[in-house]
């Protein structure tokens, strides 16, 4: 419950714990000094440096006012005391906070002071070792100031450098180039995008506007040059209509990397996810819609955003006459066979659109159910799937499913 609902809260401290053939577990070095006493410690040690059948796994530990969370790690050979080299690299917070994005962050530092260890022997030799507070430091304030950081080590001749993105060797330097940030990714809540019913592909996905990309890697950055592929290749597809199979196939990008994506930017709040639109579809206002009548300001940005030219402004009264239209029974389609929204200069799907986005109006959706499991559809009829989610399961379009259903006098259809 905390981990999910607790808020995102700084690191307050970072150490380096290892298993001395003599002492035991014991932490070696720590940012700020002290900050995590013997006591405290000495309490959660066997998660800290555990047996090897939990380590090389993300391990979180709730105790006595701090939330730790490390990547215990191994290395095997016979030149170590007990033929190994058991270390962990911890993360500490309040108890309270949420941690789940600094999951990442952990890991490669983990595997990054092993590869260190393997290729150059850093944490065994006490020469580089002294280098380890100062980069204890510089981790904890630049992830807590920017969400990511660059990481610089001397190794004799060698300059090794742990930043964005990807890792590469670059001239006789070996220069290795690793991301270290705070990575906020996570599973969505609602499951809009992450769940297996698919359904969620029928989502069409409303594009960030200039200032939110600025914001994705903070005020002033270049964001794109950081961006992975992926996002790179998936975002000009955006458009606030396509769902993720169509831009899937547009970007020519995977379809369960095209929803890890989505996933992302929903949690850096740069996409919005509206239902996709179609013309069969059914719409009623909110409580909401009184504002369109008080707010000048929202009324001067809808009349912008759904008029078909930015010429000719649509008439507010006819923006709320097509909203205050939509209500039980009918659809878009009937909408615009009634009052031709064109010839108003307004465009319908931007009509719809802007109201899903400020919650002017919502989707009323159909849910068939009926007693009877004889078939696919009979079984999917329970009243909990949606006619959206049918259709994917069964790969029908909302016209073959509307006409089975009203063919079917068992099933009766629920609206909500």
């Amino acid at each position: 419950m905390m981990e999910e609902y607790g808020k995102e809260g700084p690191i307050l401290s970072i150490f380096l714990s290892e298993f001395h053939n003599i002492a035991g577990p014991k932490i070696v070095y720590q940012y700020p000094e002290n900050y995590v006493t013997k006591e405290v410690f000495d309490a959660v040690s066997v998660y800290i440096i555990p047996k090897p059948q939990i380590q090389k796994r993300i391990i979180t530990v709730n105790v006595l006012g701090h939330k730790i969370t490390g990547f215990p790690n191994e290395i095997k050979n016979p030149r170590y005391v007990r033929n190994a080299l058991i270390f962990n690299l911890c993360f500490v917070c309040d108890s309270k906070s949420r941690t789940v994005h600094y999951e990442p962050a952990v890991k490669k530092l983990s595997e990054y002071l092993e590869n260190l260890e393997l290729e150059n022997g850093f944490l065994s030799n006490d020469d580089s070792r002294e280098q380890i507070p100062r980069m204890l430091r510089h981790i904890l304030e630049e992830l807590n100031a920017r969400g990511e950081c660059t990481v610089t080590v001397n190794l004799s001749d060698q300059k090794l450098v742990a930043a964005e993105h990807s890792e590469r060797k670059v001239g006789d330097k070996g220069e290795r180039r690793m991301s270290l940030l705070s990575d906020r990714r996570h599973p969505i809540g609602d499951g809009k995008i992450g769940s297996q019913e698919g359904h969620e592909r029928r989502m069409s996905m409303l594009p960030p506007t200039s200032s939110k990309r600025r914001s994705l890697r903070g005020e002033g950055a270049q964001p794109r040059e950081h961006w992975d592929l992926t996002t790179q290749q998936v975002l000009p597809y955006i458009d606030g209509y396509a769902h993720v199979a169509k831009i899937a196939a547009a970007a020519d990008v995977e379809s369960n990397l095209v929803k890890a994506c989505v996933e992302n930017l929903l949690y850096y709040d740069q996409v919005r996810l509206l239902p996709i639109f179609q013309y069969s579809n059914i719409y009623t206002v909110t409580s909401n819609i009184g504002k369109l009548y008080d707010n000048h300001e929202l009324q001067e940005e809808c009349q912008r955003a759904v008029g078909k030219n930015s010429t000719s402004l649509p008439q507010l009264s006819h923006i709320m006459m097509l909203y205050c239209s939509m209500t039980y029974g009918v659809s878009v389609r009937d909408l615009c066979i009634r009052f031709n929204p064109q010839a108003l200069n307004v465009d319908e799907r931007r009509l719809i659109q802007f109201g899903l986005l400020h919650n002017l109006i919502r989707r009323l959706h159909q849910y068939p159910g009926t007693p009877s499991r004889l078939s696919a559809i009979h079984r999917l009829c329970n009243g909990s799937h949606s006619y959206d989610e049918i259709c994917c399961r069964l790969g029908l379009t909302h016209k073959e499913l509307h006409d089975k259903v009203e063919r079917d006098p068992n099933i009766h259809v629920l609206w909500k």
